[in-house]
This record gives structure tokens, sequence and C-alpha cells, in this order.
């Protein structure tokens, strides 16, 4: 059994390298960020609730993270264990982290502010089917129309140059202490996040000594 976290700004490819290891590894994929957007699309009670967070450029509050990745983890589905981005975001979640599971790795995708924003502010959705999509390297066949049913492209309402910027301060003051934290345990691997995401996922798994991508 595999049990890692994986720690990063916006843009860097978190959910894209999560998504590598679950696949080849067998592991579950546990996104704080993919729960709460099927709560939105969903429009559940909770879901509205981080509607309004995320259009006023703010985190989502630390207790209802830890709230959802805590049921997330009960169901106990991960028989060979998981990866979890999103989570832990602060000491006290750290604390609780490191104490309820035997973590073999803390991946720490390493991204410029600079190349966040230029990544972030490129990110576009279907406001049909909810494709996503990346100016940068995913562009739609036709400017601004979905590739798969024809709907126009739109922005996320929290990615603005200015809420990126206030979440970028958050994400540095809170996430500096978690990784100084399970760096005493020796649990940290940095790696690059700027080249490809085959590249990045290369080197992740050199420096945890994981076999190759398949």
């Amino acid at each position: 059994m595999r049990k890692y976290v994986i720690v990063g700004p916006l843009g860097s490819g978190k959910g894209t390298q999560s998504g590598l290891l679950a696949r080849d590894l067998d592991l579950v994929h546990i996104s704080v960020g993919d729960i709460f957007r099927w709560h939105v699309k969903n429009h559940t009670k909770l879901g509205a609730q981080v509607r309004r967070i995320m259009a006023a450029g703010e985190l989502v509050g630390d207790d209802l993270v830890a709230g959802v990745v805590r049921d997330r983890l009960d169901q106990h589905d991960w028989n060979y264990g998981f990866v979890v981005d999103g989570f832990p975001r602060n000491r006290r979640q750290t604390e609780f982290f490191l104490e309820s599971y035997d973590i073999d790795g803390v991946i720490h995708l390493d991204l410029p502010d600079g190349e966040v924003r230029r990544r972030v502010l490129a990110r576009r959705y279907c406001s049909g089917c909810g494709m996503d999509y990346n100016l940068i390297a995913d562009r739609p066949t036709e400017e601004g129309r979905c590739d798969v049913c024809g709907h126009e492209l739109v922005a996320r309402e929290d990615d603005t140059e200015e809420a990126l910027a206030e979440r970028l301060r958050v994400y540095h003051e809170k996430t500096d202490p978690v990784l100084e934290l399970f760096g005493r345990k020796e649990y940290v691997v940095t790696v690059d996040a700027r080249p490809s995401a085959d590249e990045v996922q290369r080197a992740l798994r050199e420096r945890l000594r994981l076999p190759m991508p398949r």
C-alpha cells in the first residue's frame, strides 16, 4: 500500500500528476478541487457555499476542506493506497494527517509565480459540457468554442489577476509551514513542474523510487 500527498500552486499539474500515479499504481486519487467542483456542478448546498467563496477569490476554509477529506478517506476504498491533492493546507491539518496515516511521500510541484499566472489565466472551460481547455497547450479547433459540443468557452469566476494574486499569497503563507513540517520527517521530494507532464511524472517517480510509467 502506498500513500502520497501532492502539493503545488494553481496550474502546477497536481491533478494530472496524481491521475498518472493513480492509474499506474491502482491508487485512489482524492482531489479536494474535484470534490468541490462536483458539488458546484450538481447544485448542492455545499456547492453553493463553495461557489460564493470562489467568486470572491478566496480559498475554501480549512475546516470545510478537512471535513471533506476526512469523509472521503473514511470510505476506505483505497485498497492499494491513495494520492491526495489539495490537502493538508495548514500546520494543524498536517499534524492530523501525520498522526492518522502512514505517509510514504509528499510530492512538491515547484512552479514560479510568473508561470502560475501564465498558465492559470489561460484556462477555459466549456459552458455546456464542462470540458477543460488551456489556451497555451490545448486550444480548441474553433476559437472560443468547445470541440465536443460547440458551446462557448469561458474563464472560471476566480481566474482573474486580482483573485489569483490573493490566492498565491495565501498559498505561500499556508503551504511553506506544511512543507517544513513534512520535511522534518524527510517525506518531501521537490520536482520542477515547468517541463511537460510526462517529464514531471518521470522525475517524481525517480525521486520516489517508483516504477516508471507504463
